[in-house]
């Protein structure tokens, strides 16, 4: 299995604040990694250092073999990586499938007319082509989370990170969202999701992740994770979490 993304010892400080300490990991080709654990244990600013969003201040990271070091090797690495957050991020005043096409144009440099395609065949892919030319206002939350999807797969990326994608979606509009990824994690989507979606870490997941206070607590299966976790930091977060 080759590696498409590897963490060795990264650290990320805001001020006196250590975010990160000495995260270790590695996401091989086709793997379905999931970071959980309590807010604030550093599970949204690891993911964002891998995309570039953040500066890590010590160890390396490693994207598809190349470091990143330098804001070119992070857009570089950003153009192989797509990633999708809380908040959808969709421009208001475009409709949706000018959303999609609009980095397609810009980073691809793709024609109008190929950008168009690809645009629909990704909102075919998570069923919403018949939203196209609609604005996001008009779509509800689970749409316009299926469309950021949509838009970050029309750059044809070979990971994709899930920054707890559910969390700001009314409980209704969860089980849609989480439909698309399944989908795309039977279909060999290399993928990293921080998410409190239990049942779909349990299902989907390759790997369970457990971090606590910018460390990575546990790594394990999600069978191992969920029947038998090893501290009692992940004993009581799954206590307390699957009492919900």
């Amino acid at each position: 299995m080759s590696q498409k993304i590897v963490l060795e010892n990264v650290g990320k400080k805001y001020g006196a604040f250590q975010a990160l300490r000495n995260i270790n990991l590695t996401v091989g080709q086709g793997e379905k990694l999931v970071v959980c654990g309590p807010s604030g244990s550093g599970k949204s600013t690891m993911i964002r250092c891998i995309n570039g969003l953040e500066k890590h201040d010590s160890g390396r990271i490693i994207v598809k073999g190349t470091v990143i070091e330098s804001e070119r090797d992070a857009i570089a690495a950003r153009r192989e990586v797509g990633m999708v957050f809380q908040s959808f991020n969709l421009f208001p005043h475009l409709t949706i499938i000018k959303n999609l096409m609009l980095a397609q144009r810009l980073v691809r440099k793709k024609d109008k007319r190929s950008a168009h395609e690809t645009a629909m065949k990704y909102l075919e892919r998570v069923r919403i082509a018949d939203q196209a030319n609609k604005y996001p206002i008009q779509l509800s939350g689970g749409q316009q989370q299926r469309v950021a999807i949509a838009r970050a797969l029309c750059m044809n990326p070979e990971v994709m990170l899930f920054d707890e994608p559910t969390s700001a979606l009314d409980p209704e509009m969860i089980s849609e969202v989480l439909e698309v990824m399944t989908d795309l994690a039977k279909g060999g989507m290399t993928m990293v999701c921080v998410t409190h979606e239990m049942g779909f870490a349990r299902s989907m997941a390759d790997k369970i992740v457990f971090m606590d206070k910018g460390e990575i607590v546990e790594t394990s299966s999600p069978e191992d994770f969920f029947t038998n976790p090893k501290s009692a930091r992940a004993q009581l977060f799954l206590g307390q979490i699957l009492k919900h």
